[in-house]
């Protein structure tokens, strides 16, 4: 296992105080495992009553705890949005970090390292932060805390699937944790992250017949045998988990541990990872600590991911050093509360809206540019603002390949993942039965977007310029435009191009200039 300090930091005090005002003895201070999947959009888990994926260890934590329905990654990137988690602040209010494969801003404090400062054993297996290099920023490891890597699986797993033996590592993080103290585990899995090995779903006995294809996409065979793939993916994470509760049960830890269970963004399908549409940023989300939660719950209150890291520190009794400073502290509303309560559905209505916010995905444009979007979900509606709609929001459709000639024609769209469904689109672009989709995934859209999301989940009809909804309209620009503006985003006039000079420390292709 990787372990970069093995430094134990111990609390001297017995009592800790927490945001709420009650106090907790550090002995009873619960455990947290925040486990996490790398491209999965909501519904796709069983508890959802999704009829293709199963799910048991999900299901478990939402039996036992709460299932929420409307819960938001603050960016349909994984980058951007794990770092949001760790800080429990909005992408546009952390720099660097909040775009794709940059830096993380050492200011800006990850809640691992304020759990360890306050007695707790922290690490991560699998994905921490990244993509990105938080080297550059001076860190000593990961924000997600000592990595533990030395264990792998040597049984037969689908092509694309990593090895790393997360349960396993985990059980060696229990191990090396010492005797009495609270631990904080991250357990990123890779997956469902592409590639997948293709017809490894049909290869693992799944069926064509039952797969629900969102709208907006083609309902063909390809596509739904490159979803079994992905099912199959998501399988993968929740057998991992599965094990690492049982760990926790068998040694009588369960009780007394926060369980987070969520994904870091949607499925890298066309129009939805790196898209702030229902399927890039809407997750699944269940969360269960049978010493301080009700369970058996299923809670339809807004939910953003901010409001996690917030939850985290309130039950560990931590207070961030810089809660009193708006530039560095978390934004988010503990659901502490809202787990102790017996209640279902809307359980706190004050909760009426969660924000998300798009810069860079890949290297997908001229000079590395980005396609900037923000985004306010309410209970009825999604609006989302595209700040530089003449850009291409799935990439340029065109780039340079490694020998210096200009490539074919749509042989671009690097913000869609390479996959059989992006192919399938560009190959069928002409057929009138595809087009519809393949336009849907890569053309211009317009500067603002509205959806009424209750009756359009895949966001195929743009209210914005419906005099029926005119009044919407107004309302969800002035909320969002008032949240960014009061929560100081670079995008409402101070230099909000900033996002394109940030450096990528991965790989950078080249495109050619935009028609003007």
């Amino acid at each position: 296992m990787k372990i970069p300090r093995l430094a134990i930091l111990f609390v001297a005090a017995t009592v800790l105080i927490v945001p709420t005002g009650t106090t907790i003895k550090a002995a009873e201070r619960p455990n947290i495992l925040v486990a996490i999947s790398d491209d999965q959009s909501y519904p796709h888990a069983s508890a959802y009553g999704d009829a293709t994926v199963r799910t048991p260890a999900f299901d478990r934590v939402a039996a036992s705890g709460v299932l929420f329905t409307h819960a938001f990654a603050p960016s349909p990137g994984c980058s951007p949005c794990r770092a949001s988690l760790l800080t429990g602040r909005y992408p546009w209010q952390i720099e660097q970090a909040g775009t794709h494969a940059s830096s993380f801003p050492q200011k800006y404090l990850a809640f691992p390292d304020l759990l360890e400062r306050q007695g707790y054993f922290v690490g991560y297996t699998g994905k921490g932060w990244g993509p990105g290099d938080w080297r550059v920023s001076g860190r000593s490891r990961n924000p997600a805390g000592p990595e533990f890597a030395e264990r792998h699986v040597d049984t037969p797993r689908p092509g694309g699937v990593s090895d790393c033996d997360y349960a396993a590592n985990f059980a060696d993080f229990l191990r090396a944790r010492p005797d009495g103290q609270p631990f904080c585990f991250w357990f990123g899995a890779k997956e469902p992250h592409r590639v997948f090995e293709q017809g490894s779903g049909l290869k693992a006995g799944k069926s064509l017949d039952t797969v629900a294809v969102p709208e907006f996409l083609p309902d063909t065979p390809e596509v739904r045998s490159d979803m079994l793939d992905y099912y199959l993916e998501i399988e993968w994470f929740d057998a991992h988990l599965a094990r690492m509760l049982e760990r926790l049960d068998e040694a009588g830890e369960l009780d007394n541990t926060l369980v987070i269970v969520t994904s870091d963004n949607g499925m890298s399908f066309p129009r939805a990872k790196a898209n702030c549409y229902e399927y890039g940023f809407h997750e699944p989300l269940a969360v269960c600590w049978p010493a301080g939660a009700q369970g058996g719950r299923t809670v339809d209150d807004l939910v953003s991911f901010v409001d996690l890291t917030a939850t985290i520190l309130d039950v560990a009794g931590v207070r961030h050093p810089h809660a009193d400073d708006p530039a560095l502290a978390p934004v988010g509303n503990s659901l502490r509360t809202l787990l102790a309560s017996n209640a279902e559905g809307t359980v706190e209505p004050e909760r009426d809206g969660v924000y998300s916010a798009r810069e860079r995905h890949s290297s997908s444009r001229y000079r590395n540019w980005t396609y900037p979007q923000r985004a306010l979900r309410t209970r009825e509606y999604l609006y989302i603002r595209n700040f530089h709609p003449e850009r291409w929001p799935a990439g340029d459709p065109q780039k340079y390949e490694d020998d210096g000639r200009l490539g074919p024609l749509h042989g671009g769209y690097h913000d869609i993942d390479a996959c059989p469904t992006l192919t399938f689109l560009v190959e069928h672009r002409d057929d009138p039965g595809i087009a519809p989709y393949f336009h849907l995934a890569v053309d211009h859209r317009p500067a603002e977007e509205l959806y009424l999301v209750g009756d359009d989940p895949a966001c195929l009809v743009n209210l914005a310029d419906d005099p029926a909804h005119a009044e919407q309209l107004a309302t969800h620009r002035k909320k969002l435009e008032e949240y960014l503006s009061t929560t100081g985003d670079p995008r409402m006039g101070h230099d909000g191009d900033i996002y394109d000079r940030y450096r990528r420390y991965s790989k950078i292709r080249r495109f050619p200039p935009p028609a003007e």
